[in-house]
């Protein structure tokens, strides 16, 4: 980093280019979201950019990690505070999620396949990375529950939530009117399935 750049400047030019880069992908998308005019919405030289990211897609995936981890951490708080944990009280903190999930940048995303454009560009062992992290949450999440599950159920318990949240690719086939029902459907199978097998787990 030039010298001229203090810590706390790095910081700021950083979180400045996630917040115009959330912006962007919320009203603008992915294809049409140039390093140039992102540069040009936070003030800094082009040649800048790339002292922080070596490409927009390394920027869009850090914006999209973020989202991720305030989501996981919204969820892991919401589980520590249940006094008890049964099928109903965990589909609706689930669904909860990802209606907020719904209402964000990420949905556009989804709705313009931003999200499979972007993992296409990305590094292969950045989206390896990503997929072995949320398994660790999964494990994190599942801890939280009465008792564990082995390892090879962790990965496919995560795999079919990713499945689910990937259902918004498809709202509109699904038909919206009904879409909320069916998420809360599908989600209402796959946590009685969890809860029912860490239950017999315990005995």
């Amino acid at each position: 980093m030039p010298k001229a750049f203090s810590v706390q400047k790095r910081e700021t030019i950083r979180e400045q280019l996630k917040m115009e880069a959330r912006q962007c992908l919320q009203t603008l998308g992915m294809k049409k979201t140039t390093v140039d005019e992102l540069v040009k919405r936070v003030h800094i030289p082009k040649g800048t950019f790339y002292l922080f990211y070596a490409s927009k897609e390394l920027l869009f995936f850090d914006v999209l990690m973020d989202f991720h981890n305030d989501i996981q951490a919204d969820l892991l708080s919401g589980l520590e505070q249940k006094e008890s944990i049964d099928t109903e009280s965990l589909v609706c903190l689930l669904y909860s999620l990802f209606k907020r999930v719904d209402g964000s940048f990420l949905a556009t995303m989804i709705q313009n396949r931003d999200i499979e454009m972007l993992m296409r560009k990305l590094p292969a062992h950045i989206v390896q990375e990503h997929m072995q992290f949320d398994d660790l949450n999964m494990e994190q999440f599942l801890s939280l529950l009465p008792v564990s599950i082995d390892e090879d159920r962790i990965q496919v318990f995560s795999a079919a939530l990713r499945a689910i949240f990937l259902t918004m690719l498809h709202k509109a086939e699904i038909g919206a009117a009904v879409f909320d029902e069916a998420l809360q459907l599908l989600l209402t199978g796959i946590v009685s399935q969890l809860l029912e097998e860490t239950h017999d787990n315990g005995r």
